[in-house]
């Protein structure tokens, strides 16, 4: 008699849930708590707001949700309870009572400002959807926070303007007050391996060519020479200084929203984005489609969503037996990055072959 082993020899890739099946684990989860609304209302808009994180993740928001909402002696879960949630679970614990110096929290709110106001004025900058001087976890002591559409691909413009984005703190402790701290390691680090995977991987560099040179953090031997490794350095480093100086001539042009946003962040600590329009009107780019930022102001009904965000109207379809109207996307449960993404492989999250693992994007 001959027994046969079992065989492994299947690999099944469980990725993160896509915006569908965000809404689909929100329900569930939702079922179990006293909303102060329908489930369907929170449902497609947090759906929309929590690119990027898994079924545990989700479970944990509204978990943190409802304690939110006993802490202040509520009757039920809204959707300022939720938020509150998805801060603390992507940056960590409130820390209002850190010691911090004036000047240390005028510089904060500086750079925060910086990156909002720079990443506005781009184009193919992430979505801006709160900025916050108020300090979290262990190191955070401010943050802008993005909200990404779950794109998979990404241009040379778009790592360019993500680029600018990203240094726009730094920008904004240089111009407005003429001095730099150590507050933009943690962006810096981002843009470097950002610069490094324009040139050495994704063949976007003229000089270095169509190669793609991807290296594991622990390898000892490089693929290429070393005049190839000098090419590629200084490549980078022109790369990062031509986007340095675009960005604060950025921050030179629009001075004046910088100055009014820190001084309002001084005085609120955070800013919604209602808050950021009123400060800085209405982003000059339009997107012709609903992006993640719209699903979650507008909820459901996408074609009124998209006409508010087009100035458009869109063509009403025609639906069969047993659909609800809007089709797909209609009832904001369609398409998501910021990864903050989509996000980039080139900045925090995890980059593979299919693609750009979503996220949410977070500026420090």
């Amino acid at each position: 008699m001959t027994l046969l082993a079992p065989r492994f020899d299947r690999m099944i890739t469980v990725d993160t849930p896509d915006i569908k099946g965000r809404e689909q684990i929100f329900r569930v989860h939702l079922g179990k708590l006293k909303l102060a609304r329908e489930a369907d209302f929170y449902a497609e808009r947090l759906a929309a707001l929590t690119p990027g994180m898994s079924g545990a993740d989700i479970a944990n928001v509204c978990n943190e949700a409802a304690l939110h909402a006993a802490r202040k002696d509520k009757d039920s879960v809204d959707l300022p309870d939720f938020e509150a949630a998805i801060d603390r679970v992507i940056g960590g614990l409130e820390k209002k009572n850190k010691v911090i110096s004036t000047e240390e929290r005028r510089t904060v709110a500086y750079h925060e400002s910086g990156h909002a106001v720079v990443s506005w004025f781009l184009e193919y900058a992430e979505p801006l959807l709160k900025v916050s001087i108020v300090p979290r976890g262990t190191a955070t002591l401010g943050f802008a926070q993005y909200l990404p559409n779950e794109n998979l691909l990404l241009t040379k413009e778009q790592l360019l303007d993500r680029v600018c984005a990203t240094l726009g703190g730094r920008a904004a402790e240089q111009v407005m007050l003429g001095k730099i701290s150590t507050g933009a390691v943690n962006d810096l680090e981002r843009i470097t391996q950002m610069a490094y995977s324009q040139v050495a991987v994704y063949g976007m560099n003229e000089k270095v060519g169509l190669v793609s040179f991807r290296m594991e953090r622990d390898a000892f031997d490089k693929p290429y020479s070393d005049e190839t490794a000098r090419l590629i350095d200084e490549e980078v480093r022109s790369f990062v200084d031509m986007a340095y100086k675009r960005t604060v001539a950025l921050v030179e042009k629009h001075r004046e929203q910088i100055e009014a946003m820190t001084a309002e962040l001084l005085r609120k600590e955070v800013l919604n984005l209602d808050d950021v329009e009123r400060l800085l009107g209405k982003r000059p780019f339009m997107c012709q489609e609903l992006r993640n930022i719209d699903r979650f102001r507008h909820g459901s009904g996408a074609s009124k969503a998209q006409e508010l965000v087009t100035g458009e109207k869109t063509m009403e379809t025609e639906t069969g037996p047993g659909e609800e109207e809007g089709g797909a996307g209609g009832d904001g449960s369609g398409g998501a990055k910021e990864n903050s993404d989509d996000t980039s492989g080139d900045e925090k999250r995890v980059e593979g072959k299919k693609g750009r693992r979503p996220g949410l994007v977070v500026a420090t």
